[in-house]
């Protein structure tokens, strides 16, 4: 069936009941010695180790921590999504 002259279809059922959901968006930070990637990873996988049904994450800002004129650690700044349960 189609919708008014859009020429788009009714979703199917399945995608009818994901955009009915209800996520939460939480922001953390992720910390590694070796690289931007492994700190967001980091923040990803510690933040699922509490957390369940995990859906998006996004990187939102990367910053270093210095130390005497050294970089000791980059750190990823990650919103993540994960559904609400009813």
């Amino acid at each position: 069936m189609r919708r008014g002259g859009s020429g788009e279809s009714e979703p199917r059922p399945e995608r009818r009941r994901e955009m009915n959901s209800v996520y939460k968006v939480i922001e953390i930070v992720g910390t590694s010695k070796t690289s931007w990637e492994e700190a967001a990873k980091n923040a990803v996988e510690t933040a699922g180790k509490s957390l369940e049904d995990l859906r998006v994450a996004e990187v939102v800002k990367l910053d270093l921590a210095i130390d005497k004129n050294k970089v000791v650690a980059y750190r990823a700044r990650v919103n993540i999504s994960f559904k609400y349960r009813s």
